[in-house]
Order: structure tokens, then C-alpha cells, then sequence
């Protein structure tokens, strides 16, 4: 791939004054030939073939990092989906390979792992069952294992037993957690349309369709987009759309070389580009303040879901325009204690959880990174994660729910994740209750436009 000089320099400026880093690249890694009736083998074969795979990559990325100026924030690996290669262990066997999984990223230095994952939208069989019991514990006990369960696509419809599963792993997660902010949710995703090739944590697997390993990356760059729209303070919403939409197109081409030339040295292919603009809590790197510059006077009120459906079209099409390997989630993040001006929003009253719902309708995910009020019941969790699911089969799009409900924590208060998940303002949940319709389980049937052969 050819790169002008004056691209260069450019790039050069985005990554000096306005915050381009690369937010991740991520190594794929098959483990479907792991699986074995002995599981002492199974736990050597999966800590052998991740530490063969991905012992360089953080090295590797460094190097490229330092020779090319670009920041590579986060170094990360994705697994086949555990449940896949579990066979008949029991639930202690299953957060031992979660200790192997969380060895295995510490061995090779990677910031987290994901894949501790069961694909369950039509169906849960034994071993996804026994992957969803281990949940909270293995995650409770772990620093780097990230987790993540498909209880809903468009084709298969919503699996309401699991929904009411993980409202009860979601709570129980808190509470083994309760004295860190309850922040093993942190690391746990609920999804309905999964992608297999999304290089962002916490809901990375890699899936069936993928080969034995690969290298993906996803790109950040809101800081980027807002200093580009500030040079056009008066231009209509067609100007500014054009004007996202290039700049999208600058960072996709940056983020595919670096992730090119570390999949080189790696010596596995090159797998997509992930365009996601996520936002981190530096200083106007925020989507938030993208749309407000767009003109709202703050995130959250009228005009929200046109900015924010606007600015997410734009990325998409710059991007393909740079990059013929688009895939992953590839859009906005909208996550709420990583984002300075999402945290602003809900403290100034502009921006709600209905409201960010609202949200998920036309951008990438979901519901993300919220810390809801620590009595919240499971029921309502599930209920929360119910309505998700629902936007995303009737839409046809990936959609997840990451939501934190903090034990001892109340609607108002502050908590400090620290670090790249950095700190969110308590959100309160509906006082009525939603047991009777959760608990009724069975599956909520796929949508009419799931017969599209």
C-alpha cells in the first residue's frame, strides 16, 4: 500500500496534536485443535498454541509503534469461543482454563484476552451451560480474561432462558467483585448479531469462520475527527458529513499499514480494519464532543440520534474507501465511563439511559460501559439486555450490552474504574419490575426479515 509524503506528514499532525492512535491490534487464534476427552491436555495444548502464536506480538508491535510514530495503545489476543472446545468438563474445570487463558496473557503481555464466550441465541448445550455457570467466578479471579455470550441474531430470534441467565452472572459477577467497584462486568459483553472478526474487548472471539490465526486492527481517532470539524464551524451537515467521512478515510489508511507490517513480521494474514471511533478520556477524544460540535448544546438532547446516525454513516463510507478489509463492529463507541462528554451528559441531565438506548439504533454495539445502581435486580438486568437484543434482531445489526451494577453504589454517585475504563456517574433503573416476563423464558421467534433467502 502506497503512502503519499504529504499523507505522511498529515499523519504525523493527526497523531502530534489530535490524538490518532491505533487502539488495539489483536491476534486471532484458533483452538479448535485443543480439544481433547483428557482436560490436562486440553490446558496444555491451549496455553501452548497461545504463547507460540502470540509470543511476539507485543514486541513486534512496539517496534512498528516506535519506527512508524503511530501510539498502539492496546496489544490483545481472541480466542475460539471456550464453550466450542469444553466437552464434558465440569464447572471448576472451566475457570481452571480461565486461570491458563489469564496465564497465557500475562506470559506474552497482551492487556487482555477474549473468547471465554458461548454462542447460545438458539440453543445452550451442555458445555455452554457449564461456560455460563464458570462466568462470574473465572472472572472474578482473573485480571486479562474477558468474556462475552450471543443470546440473539436476526435469524435465530432472542433465547430468553439465556437473557434470564446472564441477568443472574451479571449480579452474581458483581458481587464476587463488589470490593473493586464490581468491575469483573466490566469484562463481560452481551450480545445479539455477534460479528466473528471484532478486535474490540471486552467481546472479542474469534470465530468459526476465521482461519488459524490472523491480525486485526481497530483504530480510534474521535480527537481527529473533532479538530477537523472545528476548522468548518459554518458548514451545513452535508459539509460536515464530507468532512468526517475523509477524515475517516486518513485514519483508516494509517491504522491498515501498521496493522499490515506487524502482521508481516508476525507472519499471519492480515485480517480487517475495525473503523470504530473510540473514545478514551483524554482530552477531546470523545464522540460526545464530536456531536456537540456538530451543535448540540449537549449530548443527549433533541437532535442526538441525527448527529450521532450521521457521523457513523460518514465513518463507515470513508473507511471502505480506504480499506477493501472493513469488518469488525466499525462505527461509533458510545461507551459511558470512557467518554468525558458522554460522563458530562448524564450529570447535566442531557443524557439517560433511555436516551443512550435510543442511541444504539444507529451506532455501532450498544449499551456500554454503564454503571447502574448496585440493587438492581436481575430481572431487570435481563430486561435491559432483552431490549438490546431486540434493537439489534429487528435491525439487523450487532448490538451489546456491557452494564456495571455497582454493590453499594446509588443513582448520583461517582466510581472510579481507573485506566482506559476510566470513572461514570451511577445510573438509576425503572423502580417496576420485569420478572413475570423473564421468567417466562422460551425464545422470542425471529422477525419476519430473517427470511431474506
Amino acid at each position: 500500500m502506497a503512502i503519499a509524503h504529504s499523507e505522511i506528514q498529515e499523519t504525523i499532525r493527526m497523531v502530534e496534536l489530535e490524538s490518532l492512535d491505533i487502539r488495539t491490534v489483536t491476534m486471532g487464534i484458533s483452538l479448535r485443535n485443543c480439544a481433547d476427552s483428557d482436560f490436562e491436555i486440553v490446558k496444555k495444548k491451549v496455553y501452548q498454541k497461545i504463547t507460540d502464536y502470540a509470543g511476539k506480538l507485543k514486541p513486534v508491535a512496539e517496534q512498528v509503534e516506535k519506527e512508524y510514530g503511530i501510539p498502539i495503545i492496546n496489544k490483545r489476543i481472541s480466542i475460539t469461543p471456550i464453550a466450542e472446545i469444553l466437552g464434558d468438563a465440569t464447572v471448576e474445570q472451566a475457570i481452571e482454563l480461565a486461570h491458563v487463558l489469564d496465564k497465557a496473557a500475562h506470559q506474552t503481555g497482551v492487556d487482555f484476552i477474549g473468547g471465554y464466550s458461548a454462542l447460545v441465541h438458539k440453543g445452550m448445550t451442555n458445555s455452554d451451560l457449564t461456560l455460563l455457570n464458570a462466568i462470574p467466578q473465572a472472572l472474578a479471579t482473573t485480571e486479562r480474561v474477558c468474556s462475552s455470550v450471543s443470546i440473539g441474531s436476526t435469524r435465530a430470534g432472542i433465547n430468553m432462558d439465556a437473557v434470564r441467565k446472564l441477568g443472574e452472572v451479571i449480579k452474581e459477577t458483581a458481587e464476587l467483585t463488589k470490593d473493586n467497584q464490581s468491575i469483573g462486568c466490566a469484562k463481560f459483553v452481551a450480545f445479539c448479531n455477534p460479528v466473528e472478526d471484532n478486535p474490540f474487548m471486552a467481546g472479542a472471539f474469534h470465530g468459526s469462520g476465521e482461519g488459524e490465526a490472523v491480525l486485526s486492527v481497530g483504530v480510534s481517532g474521535p480527537g481527529v475527527v473533532l479538530n477537523a470539524l472545528k476548522r468548518y464551524p459554518n458548514a451545513d451537515l452535508g459539509e460536515v458529513a464530507d468532512v468526517i467521512k475523509k477524515t475517516a478515510f486518513k485514519i483508516t489508511r494509517a491504522g491498515e499499514l501498521l496493522g499490515r507490517v506487524v502482521a508481516e513480521r508476525l507472519n499471519v494474514p492480515f485480517g480487517i480494519m475495525d473503523l470504530s471511533l473510540a473514545p478514551t478520556n483524554a482530552m477531546n477524544d470523545s464522540v460526545a464532543e464530536i456531536l456537540e460540535e456538530i451543535g448540540l448544546e449537549s449530548v443527549g438532547t433533541h437532535g442526538t440520534i441525527a448527529a450521532l446516525a450521521l457521523m457513523n454513516d460518514a465513518v463507515k463510507k470513508g473507511g471502505a474507501m480506504a480499506s477493501s478489509y472493513v469488518g469488525g463492529l466499525s462505527g461509533a463507541f458510545i461507551p459511558v465511563s470512557e467518554d468525558n462528554g458522554m460522563i458530562r451528559g448524564i450529570e447535566d441531565g442531557s443524557l439517560t439511559l433511555d436516551k443512550l438506548e435510543a442511541m444504539t439504533c444507529v451506532c455501532s454495539v450498544g449499551l456500554d460501559m454503564i454503571a447502574l445502581s448496585g440493587d438492581a435486580e436481575p430481572e431487570t438486568l435481563a430486561g435491559i439486555i432483552a431490549d438490546e437484543a431486540a434493537i439489534g434482531m429487528i435491525n439487523k445489526k450487532t448490538t451489546a450490552v456491557r452494564i456495571i451494577p455497582v454493590i453499594g453504589k446509588e443513582e448520583g454517585e461517582i466510581v472510579e474504574f481507573g485506566g482506559l475504563l476510566g470513572r461514570a456517574p451511577i445510573i438509576g433503573v425503572k423502580p417496576f419490575s420485569s420478572e413475570k416476563m423473564i421468567k417466562r423464558g422460551g425464545r422470542i421467534p425471529a422477525p419476519l426479515q430473517s427470511l431474506i433467502n
